[in-house]
Parts: structure tokens; C-alpha cells; sequence
């Protein structure tokens, strides 16, 4: 049976206006506050993303981009995407969420103010002429022309061969091809992401981080750059977006016994500094690791020290604890059971 859950779609500051959140609120979507905060969420089936098969994944993907795009068409333009499918057991969680991530939301969302993000693909036009453009390079028509010399028929050998040289030069092409247009685009960017090309034809798929009074000046480069190609490439523009690739709000809960088995790892009795951490993680390994102790290998307990101070860094690096404000005591002995840490994945 599946449960119900809040599922959490971004953070935006309360700032705007009663009627903008109404507009939001008319698809089923509600806000739940924080201080001058809001989470923007609605109740849906919940589920783990690691389960989903790629079709249920395609669904929610499309829903998820799709809300928050619409946010940010009706206003909202400081907006904190959350990661995809993210979920919440209650609104007092949320608002544990916010709290413990106050600092780094309020910090990231002054950052995004006047920034946004275009997407950039680009596609060979007729990517058959493109193959044979590279098959027409010097290298491989010597190797061809010596297999046409040859009385006996070729190998699968040395076919395989011919065919591995054209994959090599147009991945070369491709990558040139690329490395141009994201330098022709360097100038008026702040930052640049690079996602993976669904296959040979595509030379190109990434997000770039700009100012928002250089779009046009964005668009215009893109648009001399199909000019250069000649209409070779065809390149799509998506934009202008919320900062999906930049700045996305990732939640993790450690479960609080995991957290005090850490600290009992590394001999630390109490919530540490960095600094703490780090010098009782140095000490144990010194005692534990291989390298340093070639008679007593030890690599079991080497992992989990390691495993340990990993954890123990994470949790002190992050905003956390338990919410004190708008939580029952039934909720916050749940509560005591997880961490929850709030970061902003870049």
C-alpha cells in the first residue's frame, strides 16, 4: 500500500504577493512557512527514486521541471529548486528543513537574484555527410586504400580497425566542435555545467549560469554560432530556467544512532569540530591503516574509521538538529532519530 507523503518542489522567500501565491496554490500546490521562507509542496504517493523504473522516473522528472518552470513563470524568480524527489514525512520536518538550511537558503537565494539558467544542445544536422567528412581524413583512406590493394578479402580485424579510427576522429571532431562553442560563450557566463550527450550525432549538452541582463547577448552569441557553422549544427536553447544544474537544495537524513556508532569509532564522545574530527580520524588510522602498519593489517576496522570520519565530517560541515518550533513530543522523539542535513549541490 502506498503512503502519502510531501513531496517538496522549491524554496522561495515570502516576499511576494498574496495574489502570486494564490496563482500556485489553484494546482493543488501548498506553502508551508518558515520564518520569511516558504516551502512550495503538494501531497502525492510516496516512493524512493532508486525504485522507480525509467518510465515512472520520465514522469516524475517532467512534473518536476515542469512546476518549478511555472513558478518562475508566474514570478517567482528567486526560486531554490529542491532535488528530484525529495519527500517529507510531515510539515514539521519541512520546517526542520528550513531551519537547519536558514543560513545557506537565505545565502544562495541572494546569489540567484539576478541569475538564471539557459540549457544548450547541439546536434549534427545531416550526421551522415558528418561521418563522411571523417572517413575522408587522411588516416583512414590510407587504411582503407590498403585493404582495397590487398588480393584477399579484409579481416574483421582490421574492418574493426577502420571502424574504431572513424570513432576516434569524430569524437576529436566533436570534442573541438564543443570546446569552441563553449568558448565563444565563456565571456558572458559565470559558470558552465557539462551533462552527458545522448550519442555521436549530439556534440553538445550543457547549462550555463548567467546574469539575467545578458540573455540577449547570450541568445545573439548562439545565434552567430549557427551562422559559423552554416546551418551544420542545429542548436537548441532552453531558457530562461531556475538554476536546476547550479544550485539545488539536497536534504539527507543520518539516522542518530549511525551518528553516535561514528563518534564511538573514532573515540570522540561529543558533536566535534572539523578540526576534532579530523585529528581522531589521524590517530586511528595510524594505528589501523596498511601502510603504516605492515605486521597488524587491519582493513576492516581501516574502512570503517574511514567510513566514520566521513559521516562525522559531513554532519559538522552541514546545518543540523531538530526543530524546537511547531513539533509535538511525540514528533520530536521521531525526530531524534535522523539527522537531517541540508546542502546546496553545485
Amino acid at each position: 500500500m502506498k503512503t502519502k507523503g510531501i513531496y517538496l518542489y522549491a524554496i522561495v522567500p515570502n516576499s511576494y504577493s498574496e495574489e502570486m501565491f494564490k496563482s500556485i496554490e489553484n494546482i493543488g500546490i501548498y506553502l508551508i512557512p518558515y520564518k520569511n521562507l516558504f516551502a512550495i509542496a503538494s501531497d502525492r504517493d510516496e516512493h524512493k527514486i532508486e525504485q522507480l523504473d525509467r518510465q515512472e522516473l520520465g514522469h516524475l522528472l517532467v512534473d518536476h521541471q515542469k512546476k518549478i518552470e511555472y513558478f518562475q513563470k508566474v514570478g517567482f524568480s528567486m526560486l531554490l529548486p529542491m532535488q528530484m524527489g525529495t519527500f517529507s514525512q510531515s510539515k514539521a520536518e519541512v520546517c526542520t528543513i528550513l531551519q537547519n538550511g536558514y543560513d545557506l537558503i537565505l545565502a544562495s537565494l541572494q546569489k540567484i537574484n539576478n541569475l538564471t539558467e539557459f540549457n544548450v544542445a547541439a546536434v549534427w544536422a545531416d550526421f551522415s555527410k558528418t561521418l563522411g567528412m571523417v572517413a575522408d581524413h587522411p588516416e583512414i583512406s590510407a587504411m582503407r586504400d590498403k585493404l582495397i590493394e590487398k588480393t584477399e578479402k579484409p579481416t574483421e580485424i582490421e574492418q574493426v580497425a577502420i571502424g574504431i579510427k572513424v570513432q576516434e576522429e569524430l569524437i576529436n571532431k566533436n570534442t573541438q566542435v564543443a570546446l569552441n562553442i563553449v568558448n565563444s560563450l565563456a565571456s558572458i557566463c559565470i559558470d558552465k555545467r557539462t551533462h552527458d550527450t545522448m550519442n555521436d550525432e549530439m556534440v553538445l549538452n550543457s547549462a550555463f549560469l548567467l546574469e539575467k541582463n545578458n540573455i540577449e547577448k547570450f541568445e545573439e552569441t548562439i545565434n552567430q554560432l549557427d551562422k559559423e557553422y552554416n546551418e551544420t549544427l542545429n542548436f537548441k536553447l532552453i531558457g530562461p530556467l531556475p538554476c536546476y544544474s547550479f544550485y539545488t537544495i539536497e536534504v539527507k537524513k543520518i539516522n542518530h544512532l549511525q551518528v553516535i556508532q561514528a563518534e564511538k569509532a573514532l573515540g570522540l564522545t561529543k558533536e566535534s569540530s572539523p578540526d576534532e574530527i579530523k585529528k581522531a580520524y589521524q590517530e586511528k588510522a595510524k594505528e589501523l591503516h596498511p601502510d603504516s602498519n605492515q605486521k597488524n593489517i587491519n582493513q576492516e576496522g581501516f574502512t570503517k574509521i574511514n567510513k566514520a570520519y566521513k559521516m562525522l565530517l559531513e554532519c559538522s560541515g552541514l546545518a543540523r538538529g531538530t526543530s524546537t518550533e511547531h513539533v509535538t513530543s511525540e514528533q520530536k522523539q521521531s525526530e531524534l532519530e535522523d539527522l537531517i542535513l541540508v546542502k546546496i549541490k553545485e
